[in-house]
């Protein structure tokens, strides 16, 4: 009986956290006009142009100095990925760089920190679907623990989010993605526990200017 019950509450917690995590897509879009200049936009590439041509918009309202398009796939060139963003040719070769090595969520958030890092810059416009948001957060705080990251979810057409139950879709995109969420606070929490416990006292305090001397914050 005790493990039922157990069970139960289990499922219970799971389902709630669902609910929230859905509500949280749904109340993203559409995106709040970032209200400061950052550093740099950074999109994270996927199904939908739609983030390409809006990384691109906010780097043509000067929102960042540069924007970095990450996980282009590498049979695209970079002629086709500027007449997909429909942006201005000039502002296209000056000032946007692309990642071609990423594959998937893990991998664009190492490409971008190496990129971010390269130019000094800590803080982030970060663009990809309303539903790829919270996952991607989580993993550039891991690989950017001291950076700023400004969400800009972009919302998703194959996506009805605020009916998402009514169709196997819907469903599936955001239960998958909820169950990558969850994975992804797992391991995050499971290597905050290591750390504390495997640290010793004798970490050095971070150097002036260093990454570790960022404050962190994250707009959600």
């Amino acid at each position: 009986m005790r493990t039922l019950i157990a069970l139960l509450v289990i499922i219970l917690l799971w389902t709630a956290g669902l609910f929230a995590f859905a509500d949280r897509v749904i109340d993203s879009t559409p995106a709040t006009e970032p209200s400061e200049t950052a550093d740099a936009i950074v999109v994270l590439t996927g199904a939908s142009d739609l983030r390409l041509k809006e990384g691109m918009q906010l780097l043509e309202r000067r929102k960042g100095a540069r924007l970095f398009i990450s996980g282009v796939n590498r049979e695209v060139k970079r002629s086709e990925l500027r007449s997909v963003t429909e942006g201005s040719k000039r502002l296209f070769d000056c000032c946007v760089d692309l990642g071609y090595q990423a594959e998937n969520t893990v991998g664009n958030a190492h490409e971008i920190a190496d990129w971010a890092r390269g130019h000094d810059f800590y803080t982030l416009i970060v663009v990809t679907s309303d539903y790829h948001m919270p996952r991607s957060l989580l993993e550039l705080k891991a690989d950017m623990p001291g950076a700023t990251l400004v969400p800009y979810p972009v919302a998703t057409p194959e996506l009805d989010a605020r009916d998402w139950w009514k169709s196997r879709k819907g469903q599936r995109i955001i239960v998958v993605e909820y169950c990558k969420y969850l994975a992804i606070m797992g391991r995050d929490a499971i290597l905050s526990i290591s750390r504390k416990f495997g640290d010793k006292g004798n970490t050095p305090a971070p150097k002036a200017g260093s990454e570790d001397d960022l404050s962190v914050s994250s707009a959600s």
